[in-house]
């Protein structure tokens, strides 16, 4: 059982021990979320291998080169994992003002790392060697946001029952117990750094390493109930 299951159940095993409402029960229905704020421990890239050749195969050989010297650094970085993308090559054909035959192929390869510093000069060495960078964003690892989720899920059933006992003296009544309990939570975002990739750029002096901050995501949950009221 994860840690978020344990802690659930936890939460919610008076729900299993609870009498079935009766007539003279009041039954009260309530919703309430719940937000945390966690920082960002993952850092994913995209970066891409393009070149050029007179044909589709020495478009595809040099691809196939870079490629290699880029998957070598790359895993000389132990802490960074690694994986290659969809392999794309097209024809750019003659044209009035060029007849020359060119074939452009092209490969993504994709880094992520808790290391940030380290993964940032990996992609500044990658550059100087010749790839682009396609995207850049900071996200929850999945302890990280299991971790935040638990905390959020806790402050929502913990404020659904502080808003039950609130209804209940209203009411003039007192809380009995849980009768259903939903609990839902919203997938945190990313904080992306997007870079759109042109001919041009492929052709320019390497940019600088890329430099990023993390900043923190919300990660919510919601808990919504049916709650058994009783009199006093």
């Amino acid at each position: 059982m994860s840690r978020l299951s344990a802690t659930t159940a936890l939460l919610l095993a008076p729900l299993l021990l609870a009498a079935p409402a009766r007539a003279e029960d009041t039954i009260l229905k309530l919703t309430e979320t719940a937000t945390v704020m966690a920082l960002p421990d993952q850092l994913d890239a995209v970066m891409r291998v393009e070149a050029v050749g007179p044909s589709g195969p020495e478009a595809h050989k040099r691809v196939n080169d870079l490629m290699r010297d880029a998957l070598d650094l790359v895993r000389a970085r132990k802490s960074v994992t690694v994986s290659t993308g969809t392999y794309s090559v097209w024809r750019n054909g003659p044209n009035a003002d060029d007849r020359t035959e060119r074939w452009q192929a092209g490969q993504s390869l994709a880094l992520s790392g808790r290391d940030g510093e380290e993964l940032l000069k990996l992609i500044g060495d990658l550059q100087q060697k010749g790839l682009l960078q396609s995207s850049l964003s900071w996200r929850l690892s999945r302890d990280a946001e299991n971790k935040a989720r638990q905390e959020a899920t806790k402050r929502a059933v913990s404020a659904l029952r502080g808003r039950a006992d609130e209804a209940a003296a209203l009411l003039g009544l007192r809380f009995d117990s849980f009768r259903e309990v939903r609990l839902d939570a919203v997938t945190p975002p990313m904080m992306p750094q997007h870079m759109n990739i042109t001919r041009s750029m492929a052709a320019a002096a390497p940019p600088p390493p890329p430099s990023t901050e993390a900043e923190e995501l919300p990660v919510t949950a919601t808990a919504e109930s049916e709650i058994v009221l009783k009199p006093k």
